[in-house]
């Protein structure tokens, strides 16, 4: 399950970095110390899952257990962030993966 979780938010760091000309005049993209010290101060999220994505970027997965919050978000090898996608009710699972046939 994590590894399909995995493959479905690198499908959509993909399609952020489809939009990296514009990234400058992203509202939602800011230096990465900014954005991380917003998730942990007003949403106490914290990183839970971490991936690379094309052309050197990052995709990360925050969360937090208290308010239920989530956050993925796409690293630039500039050292800009930014906000693909967030969300509420996050739980973390434990699920065996099906066996191979």
């Amino acid at each position: 399950m994590n590894q399909r979780l995995f493959q479905m938010t690198m499908g959509l760091g993909i399609m952020v970095l489809a939009a990296q000309q514009v990234q400058a005049q992203t509202p939602n993209c800011a230096p990465r110390p900014d954005v991380l010290q917003r998730l942990a101060e007003t949403y106490g999220e914290t990183r839970r899952g971490i991936g690379m994505a094309r052309q050197g970027a990052v995709m990360e997965i925050f969360a937090s257990d208290d308010t239920g919050t989530w956050t993925i978000t796409v690293t630039l090898p500039n050292g800009l962030t930014c906000l693909v996608a967030a969300g509420e009710a996050y739980e973390t699972l434990a699920e065996a993966l099906p066996p191979n046939t």
